[in-house]
């Protein structure tokens, strides 16, 4: 048999299935973070996210790298990055109490069209006539999804599409910085920037854990979080992120198998829809974004 039968699969192979567990353990810390908020503050949920992720990462990378491993060459960079991802995680953890898991995955996947946005205003790139059919198809995938002015209403149909645009000026962000710094630098300062802040406003936000399953659901988006970005980290460095980016919206299948398992619920055709029109529109701009090698191409996460 030997000759056969591979003894490991390839770098590749091994870095889709590290991008893929990393997209299920996304899609288990978003849904746990919406049985969390039934019973309490979403904001002692985002603490609990921060604190586990730093301290794991603290304690698992700083024994094997050092003082290596606080070396920056941009320390405010680093902190704004941390910032707004800890913007993203609130008005995630927000958005999911009014979305269903699915849904709410399928509009942070408009992410690649949103910085193709940005970029093309912000930062003057020249944007092809594709690119730009792109961006309004993925648009018009999530007002399908949203529907604003049916189940949502008012203000709360603004939450994912601000979130969605704050998230694209961290990926912008996480590229330039990816040019000169190491990527498990990156994840520290992250984490410890969203602990610190988190922890200094805990006085106004704690309240007392009703009872031990919350408290373990709460490590949980601890963990998930946590682990979750190690698997991408590990997937990123063993394949490119033009072979990885088909399978990044495997994360809106297990958002959706989560959603019919713990809450029952399935998309509408108009809901189905906007998710298939996001995924065509969202995958193709990732594609040709990581093939270009201008942005780095990332799942996303709470």
């Amino acid at each position: 048999m030997r000759g056969i039968v591979p003894n490991r699969l390839p770098a590749s192979a091994l870095g889709v299935l590290f991008l893929v567990l990393a997209t299920a353990c996304f899609a288990v810390l978003d849904t746990t973070v919406k049985v969390v908020g039934a019973s309490m503050s979403i904001l002692v949920a985002v603490w609990f996210r921060y604190v586990f992720q730093a301290i794991a990462v603290a304690a698992f990378m700083l024994p094997r790298q050092g003082r290596q491993l606080l070396r920056t060459e941009h320390p405010r960079y680093q902190v704004v990055r941390g910032l707004l991802l800890l913007m993203v995680s609130v008005l995630s953890f927000v958005s999911v109490q009014y979305m269903p898991v699915g849904e709410f995955t399928a509009i942070i996947m408009t992410t690649p069209l949103v910085v193709t946005l940005l970029a093309a205003l912000l930062l003057k790139e020249r944007v092809s006539v594709l690119r730009w059919a792109l961006v309004g198809g993925g648009f018009t995938g999530a007002l399908l999804v949203v529907q604003p002015g049916d189940a949502m209403i008012g203000w709360t149909s603004l939450i994912p599409m601000v979130m969605v645009f704050t998230y694209a000026c961290f990926q912008i962000l996480t590229s330039k910085m990816a040019r000169t710094e190491n990527p498990m630098t990156m994840h520290l300062y992250t984490g410890w920037v969203g602990a610190l802040v988190a922890t200094a406003a805990l006085p106004f936000i704690w309240q007392g854990m009703p009872d031990l399953g919350t408290f373990a659901l709460l490590c949980l988006i601890g963990l998930a979080g946590t682990v979750g970005h190690f698997l991408l980290i590990l997937a990123f460095a063993r394949s490119q992120a033009s072979t990885l980016t088909p399978f990044l919206y495997s994360q809106i299948a297990f958002a959706m198998l989560c959603g019919w398992v713990v809450f029952d619920h399935i998309p509408g055709r108009l809901e189905l829809g906007g998710i298939a029109l996001i995924v065509l529109c969202g995958a193709t701009a990732s594609w040709l974004t990581a093939r270009e090698k201008r942005l780095p191409v990332e799942p996303p996460e709470a």
